[in-house]
Parts: C-alpha cells; structure tokens; sequence
C-alpha cells in the first residue's frame, strides 16, 4: 500500500515549477508510505511521478517506485496489492521474462509491457497505477474493480495532475482551489460526494473499474470490469453453499499474502468474525484482533468480539472509548480528511490503534453486508417500492409533495420526495440513504458554492441493468454507499495511520461466484448464505440483531459534545435535525478550514 502522483504535460516540457508540484505531493502522501519514498523524471521532460511506499511484499530496497521495466521504456507508480501475482509472474517467466524483485509492482510493470491496458482485466486485488510510455509518450492510468484504492486527476492546458488523495493535487499548487457545487450538493444529499465528482472544482475521481489513456493531451476513459450479477444463475440443484465457502477460503488465503503480519478488525458482526473464522480454518497461527469498545451499552459489542477472540484463540487487543477521548481525537481526525463524509471516524479511531500495536496490515469485514443482503435496505426499499400503485401516479405526487414539505420528522419528508416523484429503484433508493432532501442538499450548495447545473441530482453513475430488483439494490449498494463512503474512509482512515485495510469480501473471484448464485439464495434474510457457508461462526454471534460499527454519536450530540455543535446548526437556512445531519455540516465546515477551499461570497457561508 503506498502513495502515488505525477505531473505529464502532454503540450511541451513540465513547468519550471514541476519539481517543487511533486515534491509538495510526495509530502503529503507521507503518511501513506513512511518506509520510501521516490521520484522520476523523464529524459525530455515531460512527465514526472511520485512515490511513496508501505513496505508490505518485497520488504528489500529492490521494492523502490517510480520502477522502470528491463529496457527502461515504461515507468510506473503503484498503490495497492496483485493477489495473483505469483500466478502472472509464472505465465510470464514461462513466456520469457526474467524478473529483478519478488515484487507485485515488477510483474505488474511486465504485464503491462506484455498486454497494454488489456493487463488490468487478469488482475486481481486491489489497485491504482499509471503508467508512463516514454517511447510513445502516453500516460495509462487505472483503478480496481471496486474502487477499493483511490486515484484523483486534474487535466488543464494539456498538463495532467493525479495522485492517490486530493489533499496532494492541492499541495501541488496546480489546481485550483474553488469548490465543486454539484459534488457540495451531493454531499448534503447523501453524506459524500458520488464519483466522478470531487468537492474541488475540475478534479475528478476515476472511477472504480475503469482506465484512463492519455495521448498528446487527449484522454479516453472507458470500463475494464463492471459489478454485473449473471442474466442466467446456476442451476438451483448446484451446491451454493460449499461454491461459496470454497471461495470465500480462496479470498481469504489470498488476502493474507504479505510479508509482514496481518490483523484482523474484529466486531461483533457476522463478516468479521465469518474471516476470522475462515482464517483459523487454515491454521494461521497467531491471529491478532482488534476491537473498540464504549461505555454505552447501546453500542458496546466489545464483549461479543472477546468471547469471540477467545473462542478463536486470538491475541486481542480492545481500545475502549468515551466522550472526552473521542473529542480529544478530532483534530488529528480532522487533518487526516481527505474527503469528508459522515463516516470515517471509527475507522481512524480502530486503525490508529492497530498501527500503534505495531501492525502493518489489517483485514475489514467491509462488503459482506453488500453481498449477502444485511443491509436493511434490502428489506425496506422493497417496501417503498411496494407503496406505489398503477393508476395513482397523480394523487401520489400529490401526498409526497404535502409529505414532503409538511411532515414533521426527516425521515417522513424523505417519504414524500420518493412518492412526489417516478416510482424508480433508484429514487427508492436515494430516498432511504438520503441525510437531506434534494432540495435542502441544493439550498445548502448554493448557500456555500454558488450556482448549480440544472437537474444536477441527476448526475449521478449509472450501472449495469441486473437480473432482479435484489441484485439491483447489491448493485446500489456497492456502486454508491460502500465506494463512496465505506471503502474511501477505509483507504484514507488506515492509510493515515499506515496501516493497509484488506477486504477480503471485495474479491473479484468471489465476486465471480456470488455473481452467480440466484439472488433469492445469496441474499437470505440474517445472511443465512455466508452463515451456511460459514458454520464456525458462533450463535452468540450469528443470532445477533444487525449492528453497524458506529460510535454513539447520538448521544455524545445530545450530552457532551452539544455546545460544540450548536454554532455550526445554527449557520446554514436548512434545519439539521438529526444528529447526523448536525455531524455532516461540522465535517464539511471542518474540511473547507482544513484544506482551504473558496466558497461563493455575499452569503452566510462567508461569515464562517
């Protein structure tokens, strides 16, 4: 796991000021790679990359990014981890290529060489490259199926300008620093701002499971490996369970491939403890967990994840937390945003722990809840759906429309805009994971940034159509919530510990099976599939209630930490009712102070 940037002028020789840009990046990705760091420029100038690096395979100097193939032609900087890279280096040694490393980078850098950009489709793991043609003059870039690793691109005058966290293109002083008003009123929409989009102008997120090709100051985008479920399933005589555990067992003995040793984030939930579970199947030895705990009982499962690691045989390590010590944490917290949602907290909290344990690397239950329907989603969207009847469009636009502007809790509000408007899964969707409705979320951007695009909330990815409304909400669920909250807190919460966070759930193999499992199968109320497939799992854990990992922010909102909130609920025209819309405004306050950003004067946003 590291830290990757680079500048490529694409119209002429990089700036005079190209050297100072990158090492301003470097920098900043500091904390993604505290073991190395490096740089590169090329012989006429016109690109220059940047690296910083988290000793996980190959801890030898032989390791060092920005690396150069055999005949010094490409060069490339990589984030991540290739999970089949013993299996690629053997298909290439058997084709001829002699190999310097024991590095996933060299074999990857080969591929590349052997295949172009056709190599990203025979990884698997999780990644973000680029890849420099000096003989060509091209730049490749691309990212993981999931979006498991970021990568951000600024392109202006025929100069490009990309690095793992937004922060760096900043400390470049090559973009801008203007806020984006449609990524603000995404934001207070659905508590991140959806990829594509970046909350600074011109910036943007390459999106998971695509590749970006530059020539001559010209980019083409397109999709390497789409989140799709099969059109035609296994038949239903197939054995489901044991397909499945058979791959989650490959995931996870893949996903332990490190030479150092590798931890495990351990709640009181089903996903961590089903790869805990998995990863004392294959004899693993000395397991280290790790698990917070908090005063509240509401919120406290530190005493499932104890019983769960004594069960295991683990050595567990517990951080226990309260309202003074969590508040002691923000600022650090705060300097560590790269880009703010309403999650990414506890993650810091758990992964700072960790590394200060000594840990490298850590495995995450993320992705579970996505695959095998633990969300409640998969139960109430069907419900909203369910509420709609044909013929009475119009007098259901109607109610939505009095409901949403009348009713007195948010949640009833959010009701309304889905029956005011088309009776889509989508919309259902928008609605459950909705913090502010769309026309709050557009006063409030423009309160803060200035004019919008019309129908802006429009503007969002579209995926694949699916087989079923159940794959559709799996899909829903990991194109949006999971890549643009879940696994961007993940990356940037682990990293700014440097401390790699593994999902062993997000697997493209094991998404290969899944995919094809009937949906009515895979998505089982209590995720009885990954139960089945999963027996060790204990019934103290597996007849447990769904329960996020989420701190008692509600409460600690109500008691403690009320007065610090207050100033900031009070700043903007639109209520904040609920504690996290209270924590949404303060993160994204915060974030603008941080980072510097410019909002639109003459409004409130200015007296901040």
């Amino acid at each position: 796991m590291c830290g990757i940037c680079g500048i490529v002028a694409f119209d002429g020789a990089a700036s005079t000021d190209a050297d100072r840009a990158l090492g301003a990046m470097v920098t900043a990705l500091a904390h993604r790679g505290p073991d190395d760091s490096g740089s590169y420029v090329s012989q006429d100038g016109l690109a220059v990359l940047g690296h910083t690096r988290l000793s996980i395979i190959d801890l030898s100097a032989a390791g060092h990014q920005p690396m150069a193939s055999a005949t010094g032609r490409y060069w490339i900087t990589f984030n991540g981890e290739i999970y089949n890279y013993r299996e690629l280096r053997d298909d290439l040694r058997k084709a001829g290529v002699r190999f310097r490393t024991e590095t996933d980078t060299e074999v990857l850098l080969n591929l590349y060489e052997a295949h172009g950009a056709e190599c990203v489709r025979l990884l698997r793991g999780m990644f973000a490259f680029a890849v420099w043609d000096s003989l060509e003059r091209t730049c490749f870039l691309a990212r993981d199926t999931f979006g498991i690793k970021p990568l951000y691109y600024y392109i202006d005058k025929g100069t490009l300008v990309f690095a793992s966290e937004l922060k760096a293109l900043l400390a470049s002083g090559l973009v801008p620093k203007r806020l984006n008003p449609t990524a603000v009123a995404g934001f207070f929409r659905t508590g991140s701002a959806p990829e594509p989009h970046t909350l600074v102008v011109g910036v943007r997120a390459l999106k998971a499971g695509h590749a970006l090709s530059l020539r001559a100051g010209h980019a083409r985008e397109c999709q390497h490996s789409p989140i799709t479920f099969a059109t035609k399933p296994a038949s239903a005589d197939a054995d489901h369970v044991a397909n499945t555990r058979a791959a989650l067992l490959d995931s996870v003995e893949h996903h332990f491939l490190s030479d150092v040793p590798v931890g495990i984030f351990l709640s009181g939930g089903i996903d961590s403890t089903a790869l805990l579970a998995l990863a004392s199947q294959q004899r693993r030895g000395d397991i280290r967990t790790f698990s917070l705990a908090f005063d509240e009982p509401g919120y406290d499962e530190s005493s499932l994840a104890s019983r769960t690691a004594e069960h295991f045989g683990t050595r567990h390590h517990e951080q226990r937390m309260g309202a003074d010590l969590a508040r002691g944490l923000f600022d650090e917290f705060f300097s560590r945003i790269d880009r703010p949602t309403i999650d990414g907290f506890n993650t810091f909290v758990v992964s700072k722990f960790a590394a200060e344990q000594g840990m490298k690397v850590v495995l995450s239950g993320v992705g579970g809840d996505e695959l095998f329907g633990g969300y409640p989603s998969f139960r109430r969207i069907p419900d909203l759906l369910g509420l709609r009847r044909p013929g009475m469009k119009l007098l259901e636009n109607l109610a939505g429309g009095v409901i949403e502007r009348w009713a007195p809790r948010p949640t009833w509000r959010r009701l309304g805009q889905f029956l005011s408007g088309e009776a889509s899964v989508r919309r259902a969707y928008q609605a459950y994971r909705s913090i502010f409705l769309t026309s709050e979320a557009e006063r409030m951007a423009l309160g803060y940034a200035g004019s919008l695009p019309a129908a802006w909330w429009e503007d969002e990815p579209v995926f694949p159509t699916q087989p079923t409304l159940g794959d559709e909400l799996s899909a829903l669920e990991l194109g949006l919530y999971m890549r643009n909250q879940l696994l961007r807190d993940s990356d940037v919460m682990s990293m700014a510990s440097g401390l790699e966070l593994r999902v062993p759930f997000l697997d493209q193999q094991l998404l290969a099976q899944l995919s094809r499992v009937p949906a009515a199968v895979r998505l089982q109320p209590g995720k009885q599939l990954l139960i089945d497939a999963v027996p060790e799992v204990p019934e103290w854990i597996s007849r447990q209630p769904k329960r996020g990992f989420v701190f008692p922010f509600a409460k600690w909102f109500g008691s403690e930490w009320q007065p610090m909130f207050l100033q900031s609920s009070l700043r903007f025209g639109v209520v904040a009712e609920t504690w996290y819309q209270k924590w949404a405004v303060f993160v994204f306050e915060r974030w603008c102070r941080e980072v510097g950003v410019a909002w639109s004067s003459g409004n409130w946003a200015s007296q901040l």
